[in-house]
This record gives C-alpha cells, structure tokens and sequence, in this order.
C-alpha cells in the first residue's frame, strides 16, 4: 500500500507542474487567442463551407415544343427552391456550350410532339442533360429532377382522370418519414465531426508544443533529474490543457447552437462524460507527438498530420466508414475522434444514451491507455539515454 504522505507529494508535484503551465499560457496573449478563437473560427468555416445540401440548381431549357404545357412544366420546377431558369436555349449547339461553360448544371430537352403526344393520352419522354464533372452534386440534381418530373406527372394524370370522371387509385403509398435530422441537413450530421474534428487538433498541437518547448528552453533536463516522476510531469502538463479544451467543447457547441441550430437531445451528463474521455484520449496521443519531435515547428507539422488528416478522412466524419474498403477500415482504429463522433451523433442528433454507444466509450478507453503506455515508454527511454 502506498503511504498517504508519498501520495500528498505526488500530487503537490503535479500541482506544481500545472499551476506554472497555467502561467505559462497566462504570459503567452496570442496563444490564448489561437486556442479559443480559432477552434470557433474553424466551426464557422467549414459549418457553411461544408454543405452536401443542392439548392437554387441553374437549369437551360431546350423547348422544341412551346406550348402551354411545356411552359407549365418549367415553371413548376422553377417555383420551387431548388431550381432556378438559367436560359432558353434556341439550337443543339447552345446546349454544349452551355454546359462547357457552366452556365447551367442541367439542360431539360422538350420533345417538339410533347403537348401533341399529352393530349393524345401517349407517354412522352423529356431529355435531361446533367453536367457529371461532380459526381455527387449530379446524382443529387438527378434525383431532383425525377422527383419533380414525376409529381408533374402524378399532377397530369389526375387532371385527366378528374376530367374523364373517374378517380385516381395507388394500391400501395409511401410515405417516408426521416427520423433525428428530419429536414435531411447535411451540416447537422457533419457538425459532430466537425467538433470532434477541431477538439482532437487543437488537444493534439497544444499539449505537444507545451513539452516540445521545454525541450528546447533546456528546462526538460532539470526536470528529469528531479524527483518529478514521468506520470506526474504529464499529469501536470494535462490538466490546463483539459480545462482548456472543455472550455472549447463548450464554445463549440453554444456555437453550433446559435448558428446551425444543433441542440443536445440526449443526457448532457453523458455528453461531458464523452468529451473528457475523448479529450484525454487526444491528450495521450499530443504526449506520444512530444516525444517524437525535438522542435516545436516539427511537433506542430505531426501533430496536425496525425490529428486533422485522420479526423477528417478515416473518422466517418464525411465517408462513411463501412463503404470504405476492409483493409482501410483497419487503418481507421488509428483516430479516436472515430469513436468520439458515433458517441457525439447519437447523443446530439439521437438523443441515446450509454447502452447505444458503451462500446465506443470502451474502444476510446483502450485508445488512451496504449497511446499513453507508448508516450510514457519513450518519454522514459529519451530521458535515460
């Protein structure tokens, strides 16, 4: 059993360690302002700049017909939000260049026998033209196009069998209901990402310049001959920094509160419960970066390597995990904020609780405890030799 006065020592020690960190960053203003503004600037950033939603899509049209139904088919796509009139066309040369020249996204091809073939109770088809450069802005605008299309149709046919005197009938309807993100906003679903994204970034960068510094001051070699042990010199150099980053989740989250409208559906004591494990986790792999680089311009580059790179491509923040290739899905356990984001999804967007996520919480556990054995067995290797 470890005497009480050897356990008040140690955490004098650590207290010691983290009280001149804390005035270490007191002295450094710019520091400060780049922890806790640039966190929110980077939320405001990529909050707007990331955005799979497709509105106000600029179509050209084509029109052999120039009819009345014709005219009214446009303006019912046009009347809505996401589609806007770019242009009439008057020739098939005027199509190509059109889209070359990106004034329209969609060209919509009106048969000249379209208001003929109506009234005579044939179908008719209508030719769309879609601009495939961005695969996924096309399949989008695909999608769109045959939603209108067919609710026109849908629209034409009851006006038919109204005027033949008889009434439509659908054996089957659908009627889809989205549950959690309703409205289908893309930048809702990617702001938990986007937090844990920023978390894990500026919790990696900051505790590895934070020793990374002292290295190059030289005061690291006196406080490897002092009775501090490893454990408590990353103990004390954590804690600020912890503080600091809570101070950040909170920024974050009040911030994607008043500007995209994300409120915590789930239980907020679960959520705190989430963050510090994460931030402990991202803390752990800020020590491993320390004990690689011996300068802070070096630190800064691996840190941001290792923290963003993966946070943003491996982390299911954008792609979704299991679309990825096995192999890729491996390389993926290398990011906690893998685990933070399924935890941060379904506590903000689904309101769950721990019996949804318990295991993820489990995995970051197990993150933090080998990154940790990994800091600290190097750490101690450099400081023997």
């Amino acid at each position: 059993m470890i005497p009480a006065n050897h356990i008040r020592e140690s955490f004098t020690r650590i207290k010691a360690i983290a009280k001149k960190e804390t005035k270490q960053l007191s002295r450094d203003v710019r520091m400060l302002a780049v922890i806790f503004l640039f966190p929110v600037f980077l939320l405001v950033m990529f909050g707007y700049a990331i955005n799979f939603d497709v509105h106000h899509i600029k179509i050209a049209v084509y029109d052999l017909d120039k009819s009345s139904t014709s005219r009214n088919f446009i303006n019912s796509l046009i009347s809505s939000e996401y589609f806007d009139l770019a242009g009439n066309l008057n020739s098939d040369h005027d199509i190509k260049k059109c889209l070359d020249e990106k004034i329209a996204q969609c060209v919509i091809v009106i048969p000249r026998n379209l208001s003929k073939e109506f009234n005579s109770n044939r179908p008719v088809k209508i030719q769309y033209l879609i601009d495939g450069v961005d695969g996924n802005t096309a399949t989008v605008l695909m999608n769109y196009v045959n939603i209108a299309t067919l609710n026109y149709s849908g629209k034409l046919q009851n006006d038919f069998l109204s005027r033949s005197g008889m009434k439509s009938f659908m054996p089957i309807q659908l009627e889809p209901r989205f549950w959690f993100n309703p409205e289908l906003n893309s930048t809702r679903f990617l702001l938990p990402g986007l937090i844990g994204m920023i978390l894990i970034v500026v919790a990696v960068i900051t505790i590895a310049l934070s020793i990374v510094r002292e290295k190059e001051r030289g005061t690291i070699e006196q406080i490897n001959v002092s009775p501090l042990s490893t454990i408590e010199l990353m103990t004390g150099k954590t804690i600020p920094y912890i503080v600091i980053a809570i101070i950040n989740a909170t920024l974050i989250l009040l911030a994607g509160y008043l500007l995209f409208d994300v409120v915590i559906k789930g239980s907020i004591f679960w959520l705190i419960i989430c963050i510090l494990i994460f931030l402990f986790a991202s803390l752990c792999l800020g020590l491993l970066v320390s004990t690689i680089a011996d300068s802070q311009q070096i630190a800064f580059q691996i840190g941001t390597l290792i923290s963003m790179i993966p946070a943003l491509l491996l982390s299911g923040f954008i792609f979704p995990i299991e679309s990825m290739p096995a192999a890729v899905q491996v390389i993926t356990n290398i990011t906690p904020a893998k685990y933070f984001i399924v935890c941060l999804r379904a506590i903000l967007l689904k309101g769950e609780g721990p019996g949804v996520f318990w295991d993820q919480l489990l995995y970051l556990v197990l993150y933090s405890l080998i990154v940790l054995s990994i800091a600290t067995r190097r750490y101690i290797k450099k400081a023997v030799s």
